[in-house]
């Protein structure tokens, strides 16, 4: 796995484990019972991105590491994908 491959990676993990994160432990304006004028009642009341954010690093950290063991350790590669065949070794000259 190249340097760019495994930043990519990592920011895929990131933003798939921060979107799970955004609606946990989420109070709303109408559960508050403070509607701001012009905003729905379902607009969050303090989303606390900030520490989900950090939250998201430390899972994402933990997944990548796993993942990245995972691929530079061999056990699955992308030949373990090539159903058809398509993917036949060089022929060496």
């Amino acid at each position: 796995m190249t340097i760019t491959a495994g930043i990519v990676l990592f920011g895929m993990i990131w933003f798939v484990v921060f979107l799970a994160l955004l609606p946990l432990h989420l109070k709303t304006q109408g559960e508050a019972g403070e509607i701001v004028p012009g905003t729905h009642s379902s607009a969050p009341v303090d989303p606390k991105v900030g520490r989900k954010a950090l939250i998201a690093t430390l899972v994402a950290a933990v997944i990548w590491a796993i993942v990245a063991v995972i691929i530079i350790g061999g056990v699955i590669r992308v030949q373990d994908f090539d159903w058809f065949n398509r993917m036949r070794p060089a022929v060496m000259r």
